[in-house]
């Protein structure tokens, strides 16, 4: 612990020990509800309750981050005509991506995931969250593990919305400065990962995967 540093200013922890069977309880009831998680591509129109958006963006900011910096911002976009732009732009640079820049070997791996340049779940869904990362501060001051922060964030955020029984999708157009342009943003913030959320459309289909099972990423020493 360090000791005799003036920006040090520890206190006490806050933590609740849980009783061997109710850890258990806890743990598996959330691995259920995750291990029912998908990506979602046909959202419905349906209203969401803003609050169930913002309190996973809440829940996004307790994540932790590099020197506790953390690095990013999380757009809630609902405006129809601001949706519009941005599905534009996407499937602008879509078009791009399975035309031109997509190499044959990774149009090949994303082949069984049944996506083309129609982006229809940035204007169906209700809500968008675009998020930023921050390489560095608006007072120009570097930021430590950016990616990896902002990406534990957006597990905390996935997980969040699936919680609140929402649907959601990690949409990465490349590149993404379209965003930026759109929402205003400043110039030391990038874009990270653009997410539809709403409700599965009543006709909603995903494609027929299977995770690898715990026996092939788990490794005991």
């Amino acid at each position: 612990m360090l000791t005799g540093v003036a920006d040090y200013h520890p206190v006490p922890l806050e933590f609740e020990r849980l009783p061997p069977e109710e850890s258990r309880a806890r743990s598996r009831t959330f691995l259920d509800l995750m291990r029912r998680r998908r990506s979602v591509r046909m959202f419905s129109r349906e209203p969401v309750d803003l609050e169930l958006v913002e309190n996973a963006v809440a829940t996004a900011g307790t994540a932790p981050s590099g020197a506790h910096q953390q690095p990013w911002t999380f757009v809630v976009v609902s405006d129809p005509a601001v949706k519009a732009r941005i599905r534009e732009a996407a499937e602008a640079e879509e078009r791009q991506f399975y035309a031109r820049r997509g190499s044959r070997q990774w149009l090949e791996a994303i082949r069984h995931l049944g996506t083309d340049a129609v982006k229809t779940h940035i204007t169906d869904a209700p809500y968008l969250i675009a998020v930023f990362e921050h390489p560095r501060g608006a007072d120009g001051r570097k930021h430590y593990y950016v990616k990896e922060s902002v990406g534990i964030a957006v597990g905390f955020l996935l997980a969040s919305l699936h919680s609140a029984g929402l649907a959601a999708l990690t949409h990465t157009p490349s590149p993404m400065g379209f965003l930026r342009e759109i929402l205003e943003r400043p110039a030391y913030e990038r874009p990270y990962v653009l997410i539809p959320v709403g409700y599965p459309a009543g006709d909603a289909v995903v494609p027929d995967l299977d995770r690898k099972p715990l026996e092939q990423i788990l490794v005991r020493r």
